[in-house]
């Protein structure tokens, strides 16, 4: 099992760690700061440094049961089991796939009772797509995503026994994609103060720490996908 240290604190870049297995298909480690694929959001890219050598992490993915599995660049060293590595991920690329994905929640927030049918987090362009018989107004939506951002709402971290999902359904708006069960808590993200937040919902993950983080929102367009389905694209106004 791979310690995710990302779970608790997204604003982690780099961590020390020790070599569980290692191929060319996956270094597993102890512990990591690197998020695995999941989610709609893409794994992390970055560097292991040991004594003695270093490799490029390509990508990061779930490998067999709770295990995660840093995948090297083609041709890369590999560090030998046993060793103590320490890693570093890609801070700037990780920032704003979190920006983004934070962004994408205060989305969900604002179409209200509609489903989320799939959806994709990009370091320049996200997408969700809602259950929804008609598009919502472009800009109506743009003016309401950056004035939760220009709020400052504060993003936090809850865990809570995953019986909640139980008594409260609703807090899942994921129609394909459900919270894993089993291991007895569930992991929330709350946007906003207050018994009323702007959003709450199962989320495994990574976010910045206040909306105000994330920077002007441009909508980009709202497609059909369908007799019920409407797509809608995200993507920073501004750079940084």
């Amino acid at each position: 099992m791979t310690e995710r240290l990302y779970e608790d604190d997204s604003q982690l870049p780099t961590m020390q760690a020790r070599v569980v297995a290692s191929g060319p298909e996956g270094i597993e480690l102890d512990r990591t700061v690197f998020y695995a694929r999941g989610g709609g959001q893409p794994g992390d890219v970055g560097v292991l440094r040991w004594d003695g050598g270093e490799t490029i992490i390509a990508e990061t993915i779930k490998g067999q049961g709770a295990a995660i599995l840093h995948v090297p660049a083609s041709g890369a060293a590999l560090p030998p089991i046993g060793a103590t590595v320490a890693g570093t991920i890609d801070w700037d690329r990780r920032h704003r796939l979190m920006r983004m994905h934070t962004a994408m929640h205060l989305l969900c927030s604002l179409i209200k009772g509609a489903a989320v049918t799939g959806g994709s987090v990009g370091a320049d362009r996200s997408r969700l797509d809602f259950d929804l018989p008609n598009p919502p107004p472009k800009q109506e939506i743009e003016a309401g995503l950056n004035a939760l951002v220009a709020a400052d709402h504060p993003v936090r971290l809850e865990w809570v026994d995953e019986s909640v999902l139980d008594t409260n359904p609703s807090l899942v708006r994921t129609m394909s994609v459900q919270p894993p069960r089993g291991m007895g808590r569930l992991r929330l993200v709350r946007i906003g103060d207050g018994e009323v937040p702007v959003d709450l919902q199962p989320c495994g993950g990574t976010h910045v720490a206040r909306t105000g983080e994330i920077g002007r929102i441009a909508v980009v367009k709202i497609e059909n996908k369908g007799k019920q389905n409407r797509r809608i694209i995200i993507t920073p106004a501004e750079p940084g």
